[in-house]
Parts: structure tokens; sequence; C-alpha cells
């Protein structure tokens, strides 16, 4: 009788015993099980990707099922998708008034630098309120005759000194003045761009031919104009120890920007000066003349 009639679980998978000599089964190496019904061989070696066998490859069983990879994780919500629903209703409320306001805006600054229509005749009102002062526009669409003048704003000032002598200063260009200060600076001053600029505008608009004030915004451009150059001798330092500004006078002078070559254009290259009456300014500078009599005042006291 043969080994398997004696052990009927052999060759049906099983590791047999030792054999009819005390010995060890034989082993195969290097085989790949695939499912096939084995001999009691301890199979070494590959791995089996079979799903029914007898035999086990490196201690483990054949016919388990290898396990599927997992699952990856998806990726996080960046952004408006990452907010809850409550806050991406709002975020979308938001962008639309944002967008809303910004076309309102563009729309009425394209009115107000377009020529006249029947929107800005019926409408012009509420475009100046929304523009002036911090959107104002210094050009027109389709202008027929642009500004093509350089025009360099003077002021001068008589001073009474603190020795009562009296004394005119020399003449300080404001133009220039901003433009140095505007000149190579990223983020200009709005005010020394426009101030000086819209307040000498403001006043040849509201004068005549011989500087009179037309109307009560020409006397209103005057009180401007007077403060406007106290401010500036002031920071100039015009009036010097103990002095104070008596009067002032401006005056400009205008320059025409050359054409170019191909225009054929010919214009006049001598600068045209205009200047004004001197001006007293006793009603801004009250309050320094009393504080300049009362330091003459101590200072003789004490003498």
């Amino acid at each position: 009788m043969d080994a398997y009639d004696k052990d009927p679980a052999a060759g049906q998978g099983q590791v047999p015993g030792p054999g009819p000599d005390g010995g060890a089964a034989p082993e195969e190496t290097g085989a790949s099980g695939t499912g096939t019904t084995g001999t009691g061989a301890n199979v070494t070696g590959a791995n089996v990707t079979g799903t029914t066998g007898t035999g086990a490859t490196d201690g483990s069983a054949v016919g388990e099922t290898v396990a599927a990879p997992p699952a990856t994780a998806p990726e996080p919500r960046t952004g408006v998708a990452a907010l809850s629903p409550r806050y991406q209703i709002g975020a979308v409320v938001a962008l639309a008034v944002v967008a809303v306001a910004v076309c309102a805006h563009l729309g009425l600054v394209f009115l107000h630098v377009a020529p006249s229509n029947t929107l800005t005749k019926q409408h012009g009102a509420a475009v100046d309120e929304w523009v002036f002062p911090e959107f104002e526009q210094n050009w027109k669409l389709f202008a027929p005759n642009p500004l093509q003048q350089n025009v360099s704003v003077q002021v001068r000032a008589e001073v009474s000194t603190a020795d009562g002598g009296i004394r005119t200063t020399g003449w300080y260009d404001l133009s220039a003045e901003d433009g140095r200060a505007i000149a190579g600076n990223p983020l200009p001053s709005h005010t020394r761009q426009n101030e000086l600029r819209r307040a000498w505008d403001f006043f040849v608009a509201t004068h005549d031919s011989e500087d009179r004030p037309v109307g009560l915004r020409g006397s209103l451009s005057e009180t401007y104009l007077r403060r406007i150059a106290l401010l500036r001798l002031d920071r100039n330092d015009a009036a010097g120890p103990g002095g104070v500004v008596e009067r002032v006078q401006y005056r400009s002078r205008t320059t025409n920007v050359a054409p170019p070559s191909w225009s054929g254009e010919k214009v006049s290259g001598r600068p045209t000066v205009r200047e004004l009456p001197w001006w007293s300014v006793a009603a801004e500078t009250g309050g320094a003349r009393t504080e300049a009599a009362g330091a003459a005042g101590r200072e003789g006291g004490a003498a």
C-alpha cells in the first residue's frame, strides 16, 4: 500500500509529514502556484496569484483575495467653495454690490467727460455731486481744442518787519514748487496736483479782462487765492522773524506748447504775463498781526 492510501489527506494540498525514510518532504523552489492541486510540497518564491489552490507561499494560504488599494481622499476645497452655503451667498451678494458700484462710477465719470447730451442736461447736477471734488476729470472726450499751454503761477508779498519797516519779497514760483514735489513721486499729493491749478482756473473763469470779479463766485475765488498765498508764503518763511504779510500779489506766466513738426501749426513762443493788483490780507492775518504787536510790546517793556 502506498502513502496516498495511508493518508487520504495527502495530495489534497496539505503538507505531508516526514517521508518514509524520516527525511523532510521535498520542496519545489522557484515555482509559482497557479491554483492547481498541489502534491503536498511547499512552494517558495513568487507570490501566488490564483484564487483557489492547496499550496502555501511564504506562510500565506493560497486562495486569499488580494486587498484593493485604499481610495484616495478628495482634495480639500479652497476659496469661496470652502465656505458654508450661507457665507457663499454673502460673498456673491458682496461681489454683486461692488460690481454695480463700479459700473455706476464709470458711467457717471463717462457722463462727466462726455460732450453735452440729454442725460447730462437732465442729471448734470447729480453727476457733478458725485464727481467733485475727489473724482474730478480735467479733460473732455472729443475736445476740439485741448489745453496746449504751460501756466506758471507766481506770488510775492509786502511784509511789515519787526522794526516797523516795509519790504517786498521776490516772486515765488508756486507752480514750480508743486512740480518739484510731484516729480519722481509715485503717489503724489492730490493737493499738490490740483489745488493751485484749480484755484487759478476758478479765478480766470470768474473775472473779466480787467480782473474784476463777476458775481459772488468771483469774490470767493479771490479769497481762495489769498489763503493759498498765505499758506505758501508761510511755508517758505517769506515774512521772516517777527514779520507779518500785509498784502499779496499774483501773476501768471503763460507759454504755448510747441506743436509737432508735422502739424504745420504756428504759435508764438513769447510768454504772456498777467499781473494782478495787490490784495490786502489784513482779514486773514489779523491774529498774526496782534501776536506780533504783543511780542514787540513785551520786548519793549523788557528793555
